[in-house]
């Protein structure tokens, strides 16, 4: 049953991590620089502080007492991983949402996966155990999975743009693809910021946090992945001289921006909040988190952008490859639950 409570959590996770994006299409008059700075703000800096300080037991003596290498450890990749989040958008730009997120994400699910037990000289040991067929079932089946929905996302944007009667002349597979790679690599580095962050989750976890334990590694984690993030999105508004977009809207615009930027910063934290009460509660594949974290963002990505039309004009062939797609990621999420339950 612990298993299943696992990916029950790592569920409602990725279902705020595909939706958490959707306030920006309400933004007024505001850039991406604008909307990403405040809303990094909330979920990378604010909440990881405000969260731990609620949910782990005396949390000055953990700091106090946890190892500074494991802290030190926790924020570089975490900084690694805001480098990532800033080169998926940019590849956006260049080759589309739905090829990037299949590309980045395929990389990231496998190397985010298998990097902890890789470099710990543990995954043979750990591939033979019990179970492991399903999880190695899982994961291929997740790539697949995910590879089959960004060939039924530029089916939909070609689809899209024969409708609209409108070429797309940014789209650059020679500037995209090096970017969605990097994206990629170092996205998969915020799971591994969260294995070297476990001694300090260990510290947490005897002073009683309990399955709240990993909030406390998000402290080192996030901020990391704030400040590398923060610095990109200061170089763009010294740039293109956008500082003032924070106060010289109308009053009601203004707030309402403030409003979907906190709103966009809450849901993210979200997904990793649940991902962490799901994390603890994995069998002997522990690792395997962050591969059906992955697998199923894509999976609710998929539908909500069915339940919010936007596929409404895409082709049959369109439709079929998604279908397919979605079929093929709840299996890999099957494979992946069989295997852990197994090896409890």
């Amino acid at each position: 049953m612990s298993v299943i409570g696992g990916v029950a959590f790592h569920a409602i996770g990725a279902a705020f991590a595909a939706l958490c994006y959707t306030p920006q299409k309400k933004l007024v008059n505001w850039s991406w620089q604008s909307y990403w700075l405040a809303q990094a703000f909330v979920c990378w800096f604010l909440l990881p502080l405000i969260v731990a300080w609620i949910t782990i037991p005396e949390l000055i003596q953990v700091l106090h007492e946890a190892p500074s290498d494991a802290m030190w450890k926790a924020f570089a990749l975490g900084a690694a991983y805001g480098v990532g989040g800033t080169a998926f958008g940019l590849a956006i730009r260049y080759i589309g949402f739905s090829l990037t997120y299949a590309i980045s994400i395929g990389i990231s699910c496998v190397i985010g996966t298998l990097l902890s037990p890789l470099v710990k000289g543990e995954l043979g040991e750990v591939l033979s155990q019990s179970g492991s067929f399903w999880i190695i079932l899982g994961m291929l089946l997740g790539v697949i999975g995910i590879a089959l929905c960004g060939v039924a996302g530029r089916f939909k944007e070609i689809d899209i743009s024969g409708y609209s009667g409108s070429i797309d002349t940014t789209f650059s597979v020679k500037k995209g693809l090096p970017l969605c790679i990097l994206a990629g690599i170092l996205s998969a580095l915020y799971g591994f910021a969260i294995d070297q962050g476990q001694p300090i989750a260990d510290i947490a976890l005897e002073h009683g946090a309990g399955n709240f334990q990993t909030n406390v590694v998000y402290i080192f984690s996030n901020t990391g992945a704030f400040i590398t993030t923060s610095i990109y999105c200061i170089f763009l508004h010294n740039k293109e001289k956008t500082w003032v977009e924070y106060h010289i809207l109308q009053s009601k615009s203004l707030r309402l921006n403030f409003v979907l930027a906190t709103f966009t910063g809450m849901m993210w934290y979200s997904q990793f909040f649940f991902y962490g009460l799901g994390h603890v509660r994995m069998g002997a594949y522990k690792f395997t988190s962050w591969a059906i974290h992955m697998i199923m963002l894509v999976l609710f990505s998929m539908v909500a952008g069915l339940v919010l039309k936007e596929w409404i004009h895409a082709k049959r062939r369109t439709i079929f490859s998604l279908v397919m797609a979605i079929i093929i990621l709840l299996l890999a999420v099957f494979s992946l639950t069989m295997g852990n339950s197994i090896s409890t």
